[in-house]
């Protein structure tokens, strides 16, 4: 049988590192991928089913495959990356960050300016940054300001410019903001000393600069320049309070970049911490968009060589959740313990936070958005044919064999629907027997709905296991709903999910939303039921001791136990005890009652 093109072109890839690129009929490029062996990563989105619907239909749309070669993985990553960025295949995941940032630019020229610019011009000068908040940018140029004073003005101060003459002081020199180099009242040397120790501030070094400033303070203060000293001293508590308020870590920390990731099934949220001398000197979130259930390790990566290219970040370690592979010459380190694994503690702290500010943002903007999210991960996690928008959860409760009670609770849309939730005395059952309880129950819940014309659930969950469900699956047969409702079991001890003729349970993330709507379901039945049980209990125990006293009525059974607390000393109280409660004519056949039938 003669090989589809698209069979050909798998079968002659190459089994080297590269990307690759799917292609549909009409030549629009719809996916670009990495691999350590192209032939093989290629080759297994073609030979499976795949969990993931939105897989299986790019797999159907693939015409042909372009491949490119490189030396090693990490040229893949990083190739990958500037391929997604320039042509946006539809089905690559989507970093959800063009905004162009704020930098703090030190201009190539006599005299430096310094000042802030969204914009990268390549003629030498140096440019710290970007930084994700304007706020930081106007604290970080506010504080060189009230540290260094340096020229604002954009003249040309060329050495021929200044010695003829050609520019007067402004205002910002009379008010001792600037120096006065155009008249050249400022040396060049003192000025550039000025610019280095910015330079290191914006490196996020302060020690340098207060090492200076301390210097030069008690030199003034042993001249006798006690004004001067004090205006030193000032701008020493400026720079202090300024580095206190950056997150010391550990001064021996420096130069690390930290990269964190929390992830659902839409979006991965990317955090990025950059340390320099003990300082977290910038933050910055990244929201990722899934397009095709992308492992957490693949999307992370895909992030790291990003925001590394973005921010230009030139250290040599990152601290991450987890092994990655980003490169050769980067030292990469998992932390377990100790300085490094609480700042990744911080990191993924500060992507949770991001996640949940854009969740509440998205429930505000769109509130059946997450209600539907849930919905779709429920019926892919449960591996239902519908969304469970309807699910009902069955509990029994007898303490001791007595009182057998049973109880069903009614989520709508994953929240609970309270005006729809059904208490069952157990009537056909004589004992405690758990199994016959729920076929009985299951049985009248549904003869009800089916009778009525009720909608039916889409999902039916039973507290218990294998036994418990077998007993719910009889009633679900009588009444003819077997394949037309979704039912399981879950047991209590490991949270295992059982499946009608499936012997191996399922076992959901402790930490899905799946798993959290079914426990919520669960112990809402338990609550829901045991209550029930509770009160009927007490009401039997209270009309058991209530021997039928001639001329006494429940009312004042009831207020009698409330005052004496039990039966038996009720029967111990003296006459004059029990009418100071219910009055003289009620406490004379009470008491003459006990007397007669003890």
């Amino acid at each position: 049988m003669a090989l589809s093109s698209l069979e050909l072109q798998i079968q002659t890839l190459p089994d080297n590192p590269g990307v690759y690129q799917y292609y549909d009929k009409e030549g629009k490029i719809l996916y670009v991928g990495k691999a350590k062996n192209i032939k093989k990563r290629v080759g297994s989105y073609f030979n499976k089913l795949h969990d993931n619907a939105k897989t299986n239909v790019l797999v159907k749309k693939i015409v042909s495959i372009k491949h490119i070669v490189v030396p090693t993985e990490t040229d893949a990553l990083l190739l990958e990356n500037n391929l997604i960025k320039t042509l946006q295949p539809r089905y690559n995941v989507l970093l959800r960050d063009d905004k162009t940032y704020p930098w703090i630019c030190i201009k190539n020229e006599r005299f430096p300016r310094i000042f802030s610019t969204r914009k990268m011009i390549k003629d030498g000068s140096e440019y710290f940054g970007p930084y994700t908040s304007f706020k930081t940018v106007h604290t970080i140029l506010d504080l060189i300001k009230e540290l260094y004073p340096l020229r604002t003005c954009n003249f040309d101060l060329s050495k021929a410019n200044i010695d003829s003459g050609k520019f007067k002081v402004c205002l910002e020199y009379h008010i001792g903001n600037c120096k006065g180099p155009c008249e050249g009242l400022e040396s060049l040397e003192n000025y550039q000393k000025q610019v280095n120790a910015i330079r290191e501030i914006l490196k996020g070094n302060f020690k340098e600069s207060l090492k200076d400033f301390k210097k030069l303070m008690s030199d003034l203060a042993s001249d006798m320049k006690f004004e001067e000293a004090q205006k030193i001293k000032e701008k020493i508590d400026v720079l202090e309070n300024y580095q206190s308020r950056s997150t010391i870590i550990n001064p021996k920390i420096t130069n690390i970049d930290v990269f964190s990731i929390v992830s659902d099934e839409a979006a991965a949220f990317v955090n990025f911490l950059q340390i320099s001398h003990g300082s977290i000197i910038r933050s910055h979130t990244l929201e990722i968009k899934k397009k095709l259930d992308e492992t957490d390790e693949e999307l992370l990566e895909l992030a790291i060589i990003e925001l590394r290219e973005r921010f230009q970040l030139l250290s040599k370690e990152i601290i991450v959740p987890f092994e990655v592979q980003v490169g050769e010459n980067l030292k990469i380190t998992v932390p377990q313990l100790g300085d490094k694994k609480q700042i990744l503690e911080l990191s993924i702290r500060n992507a949770k936070f991001y996640r949940i500010e854009q969740l509440k943002q998205l429930q505000i903007v769109d509130p059946d958005r997450h209600t539907n999210r849930i919905m779709a991960q429920m019926q892919k996690d449960l591996r239902l044919s519908v969304e469970p928008r309807h699910i009902e959860c069955f509990d029994n409760s007898n303490i001791q064999g007595t009182n057998p009670v049973a109880a069903c609770v009614v989520f709508k849309d994953g929240k609970p629907s309270k005006k729809d939730y059904r208490h069952f005395n157990i009537k056909t059952v004589e004992g405690p027997n758990d199994f016959a309880s729920m076929e009985e129950v299951v049985y009248r819940r549904y003869k009800r709905l089916l009778d009525e014309n009720e909608p039916l659930p889409q999902l039916i969950i039973i507290d218990g296991g294998k036994g418990q469900l077998s007993s719910a699956l009889k009633s679900i047969d009588d009444l003819g709903l077997r394949g037309k409702i979704a039912i399981i079991g879950i047991a209590k001890r490991l949270e295992e999910l059982f499946y009608p003729g499936d012997s191996a349970p399922l076992y959901l993330d402790k930490k899905s939303e799946t798993l959290k709507v079914i426990q919520q379901l669960r112990n809402e039945a338990h609550r829901f039921g045991i209550t029930f049980h509770r009160d009927k209990r007490s009401k039997s125990a209270l009309n058991s001791s209530m021997e039928n006293i001639p001329g006494i009525g429940e009312k004042t059974m009831e207020t009698l136990i409330k005052h004496f607390k039990s039966v038996k000393r009720l029967k111990l109280a003296t006459e004059k005890e029990i009418s100071d409660v219910v009055g003289l004519s009620k406490a004379k056949k009470i008491t003459d009652f006990y007397k007669t039938n003890t």
